[in-house]
C-alpha cells in the first residue's frame, strides 16, 4: 500500500511541477519500503549486530501501562552491558561524541555512561509514515534554505542530501497534533543546590494536524503557550509563541505577559542567541528543543552517519517516582538514572556565517536516524573551544506513538553549571489530546487568560 502511494504521489508531483525538481526521484523514494525504514533510517542491523534491525519500533504500550498514566519502563529487566568511565574511555573513543569525551574527562569518575542493549523503539502513527513517503518526492528547500515547500505533517526529507535538510527534518519532525504538560527547569549552582521553575506547556502543532496543508496553516509550524506556575515571584507569567515556517520572511511572533506589570508585550528578540528565559544565561533561545528557529545564521555541512553511544529510552529519568532531587547533582545529573545505547546518527556541523553574530561560532549536532530527533550537540566559542555540551534524553510515548524528549540539559564546561528542563515533581502524564483550538493561541486569548 505504501509503495503504491509513493509512486502515485511521485507521478502527480512530476506532472505538475515543471522545472521544479523533487527532493528525490521515484526509485530512490521507493527505498522507504525496502532497505530504508518509513522515516529514512537504515532498516538492517549493523555488521556486528550491536544495532539491531528496525522491526517497527515500540508501536504498542507495555501490558502494565494504562492510558492516563506516566509511561512505565518497557525494559525493566535490562541491565547495563558495560559502563564507560574516564579510566576506560579510550576503549570506546571512536564511538563517543567529542562532548561526551570532554564530560568524562572533566567530571569523571562521577560522570559515567551506562551502556545498554540497543532498542530501536522510535515509532509513529501509520498516517505519519505515509506523509514521509509523500514528502520525499515533493518537499523542497526554499531558495535561501530558510523554509520548505510542498511538505506537511512531518520531516520533509527522509532521504537527505545536505546538512540543512537534516536540520529541517528535526525542526519539522512529528510530535503529535497537540500536547499539554507540566515540567520544571533548574540551573543548579556549582555545589548542586537549586530552585526549580515550574511551567505548564500547551502546544498546538498546526503543521502536523491530520488533513492540514501549507495553505491552511498560514506559515505556522506550531503555537505554544507557556504559563509559569512557580516560584511565586514568577507565577502568572505567560509566554505565547507563533512558530513560523519561514522565519526570515515572517519572523517568529512572541508575546510575554509579566504578572508584575500586568501587560502583554511583544517579545521581538525571542530568537537566536538571546538568553533562554530562566536559564541563568546557560542556554540560548535557539537551543530549546536542542535546536529551533531559522537556520540562516549558519552554514550547514552534512558529515555523514556514525555509530555513537547516545542517550536513548530514558524511562528511568521519566519514572513517575523520580523527583528533581533524585536527578540533580553538582556539575551534571545523576548518571545512574541515564541510559545510553549505540545508534546510527547523522552528524551535522554548523559554522557561523561571515558577518553574523552569535555566541556559538560552531555547533555539532547528532541526529537520530530513527526519529530525526537531535540527541546530543556541542557548542563552541569564538576561539574554537568546546564551551557547552547538550543532551536530549528521549522516550517513546504511548498514548500517541511519538519519540520525543523527556529531559534536556546543557552543560557549561567553563562555569561547571548546567541548565536542565523536563524535571517531574509529581506532575500528570503528558496529555496528547487536550482538545485545543487554534483561536486559543491568539494574543487576545492570552491576554484574557492572564487576567483570570
Amino acid at each position: 500500500m505504501r509503495k503504491q502511494l509513493v509512486t502515485g504521489v511521485a507521478i502527480m508531483v512530476l506532472a505538475v511541477s515543471g522545472n521544479v525538481a523533487a527532493a528525490v526521484g521515484v526509485p530512490e523514494a521507493q527505498k522507504l519500503n525496502s532497505e530504508l525504514t518509513p522515516v529514512g533510517a537504515t532498516r538492517q542491523a549493523n555488521a556486528s549486530g550491536t544495532i539491531p534491525e528496525w522491526t517497527g519500533g515500540l508501536s504498542q504500550p507495555p501490558a502494565n501501562w494504562e492510558p492516563g498514566q506516566v509511561e512505565v519502563n518497557p525494559f525493566p529487566e535490562d541491565a547495563p552491558l558495560f559502563v564507560i568511565t574516564r579510566d576506560n574511555l579510550d576503549l570506546y573513543r571512536n564511538k563517543l561524541t567529542d562532548g561526551h569525551i570532554r564530560m568524562l574527562e572533566q567530571y569523571g569518575p562521577d560522570f559515567f555512561m551506562p551502556v545498554y542493549q540497543t532498542r530501536r523503539t522510535a515509532a509513529f502513527p501509520e498516517h505519519v509514515y505515509d506523509k514521509f513517503s509523500e514528502n520525499a518526492v515533493s518537499a523542497e528547500l526554499l531558495d535561501n534554505g530558510n523554509g520548505v515547500r510542498d511538505t506537511i505533517m512531518t520531516s520533509p526529507f527522509p532521504i537527505p542530501k545536505t546538512g540543512l535538510e537534516v536540520i529541517w527534518n528535526h525542526i519539522l519532525r512529528y510530535r503529535g497534533e497537540e500536547i499539554s504538560f507540566r515540567s520544571a527547569s533548574a540551573t543548579p549552582q556549582v555545589n548542586g543546590s537549586f530552585n526549580q521553575v515550574v511551567n505548564k506547556y500547551d502546544y498546538y502543532f498546526a503543521y502536523s494536524r491530520l488533513g492540514a496543508d501549507l495553505a491552511d496553516i498560514d506559515n505556522k509550524i506550531f503555537y505554544l503557550k507557556t504559563d509559569t506556575i512557580a516560584p511565586s515571584n514568577l507565577a502568572g507569567t505567560i509566554t505565547l509563541v507563533h512558530e513560523t515556517l519561514d522565519q526570515v520572511r515572517s519572523p517568529r511572533l512572541a508575546w510575554r505577559y509579566d504578572a508584575g506589570s500586568r501587560r502583554l508585550r511583544r517579545s521581538p528578540n525571542l530568537a537566536y542567541e538571546t538568553d533562554l528565559p530562566n536559564s541563568s544565561s546557560l542556554r540560548s533561545v535557539d537551543q530549546k528543543d536542542m535546536y529551533n528557529g531559522a537556520p540562516n545564521q549558519y552554514n550547514w555541512e552534512l558529515k555523514g552517519k556514525r555509530e555513537i553511544f547516545v542517550p536513548y529510552n530514558a524511562y528511568k529519568l521519566h519514572d513517575a517516582d523520580v523527583r528533581p532531587e533524585d536527578v540533580i547533582r553538582a556539575g551534571h545529573i545523576n548518571q545512574k538514572l541515564t541510559r545510553y545505547e549505540l545508534h546510527r546518527v547523522w552528524v551535522v556541523e554548523a559554522t557561523l556565517r561571515t558577518g553574523i553574530s552569535h555566541i556559538y561560532a560552531r555547533r555539532t549536532f547528532y541526529v537520530d536516524e530513527d526519529s530525526w530527533q537531535i540527541l546530543a550537540s556541542e557548542e563552541y566559542d569564538a576561539e574554537g573551544n568546546l564551551w557547552r555540551v547538550s543532551e536530549a534524553h528521549n522516550i517513546s510515548y504511548y498514548s500517541e506513538p511519538v519519540f520525543w524528549t523527556t529531559m534536556e540539559m546543557t552543560y557549561d564546561l567553563k562555569s561547571r553549571r548546567y541548565y536542565i528542563d523536563g524535571l517531574d515533581d509529581g506532575f500528570p502524564a503528558y496529555d496528547f489530546t487536550p482538545g485545543f483550538r487554534g483561536n486559543q493561541f491568539t494574543a487576545s486569548a492570552a491576554r484574557r487568560a492572564a487576567r483570570r
